[in-house]
């Protein structure tokens, strides 16, 4: 039987620097894409997957993260990861979090991934797969041929039992990683804060056979800068018609 996960964490503190103009006078994760904010899509995607509680970073107008977090009604709960001093990147802002997570088995994700759950909750489909015997970190990954925004060569190859290769040297892989994950957070246990990406950490984990990955069914859509939002607001349309 599946153990639900009922912890989250939404990366939203960074500064958005592709998105700009639109950046310039509000954090990304404030940037509206199909009528709601990047944050709200991530919140309403947790809470949709039966998360309950879920921690934000916070640093480029940490201000009007406060206020729009203070007006946000229904679950998830929110804690904020005050990152105002320093910008800690992924996995430092992870670290720094680490006290407000818990020790269970956490969601992770990115707030310029944005997806319609068309057959089938995907986090949902995440946790199901979800093996800590196994794995210490599971990516929902994204086709390439089913993405949006996406400009990469790709990120990884899957093997036949999930686990994760990098690209590496090659000129292109068949799947990228699509924004969401699973971890488990004592794999940073004893980890100093510092400025760091999650990615360091993955490519350990990948050597040690410990980072899986999950294709997602659901088209994705990177909105990292204003063409990729224009576009995604355009996809969505599409589908509502």
């Amino acid at each position: 039987m599946t153990t639900p996960i009922r912890t989250g964490m939404a990366l939203a503190a960074g500064r958005g620097t592709r998105m700009k103009p639109l950046t310039d006078t509000r954090p990304k994760a404030l940037v509206e894409v199909g009528g709601k904010t990047l944050l709200d899509w991530a919140l309403d995607r947790f809470a949709d997957a039966g998360v309950e509680n879920t921690v934000v970073n916070i640093h480029h107008f940490a201000d009007q993260m406060e206020d729009h977090l203070s007006r946000r009604e229904g679950a998830p709960a929110v804690t904020i990861s005050d990152e105002r001093d320093e910008l800690l990147e992924t996995g430092g802002g992870l670290v720094k979090a680490l006290p407000l997570l818990g020790n269970d088995p956490v969601f992770v994700t990115n707030i310029d991934a944005v997806w319609v759950d068309e057959w089938g909750n995907e986090l949902k489909r995440l946790a199901a797969h979800w093996n800590p015997a196994e794995m210490d970190v599971l990516l929902l990954l994204a086709p390439i041929e089913r993405t949006l925004g996406f400009d990469g060569p790709g990120d990884f190859f899957v093997d036949p039992t999930g686990g994760l290769e990098w690209r590496g040297d090659r000129d292109k892989a068949p799947f990228a990683y699509a924004g969401a994950h699973i971890v488990n957070p004592a794999i940073f246990r004893g980890e100093a804060i510092r400025r760091f990406s999650l990615v360091e950490t993955w490519k350990k984990l990948s050597a040690q056979g410990r980072l899986h990955g999950l294709p997602m069914d659901s088209f994705w859509m990177h909105v990292g800068d204003p063409d990729a939002r224009e576009a995604a607001e355009a996809h969505l349309k599409a589908m509502r018609a």
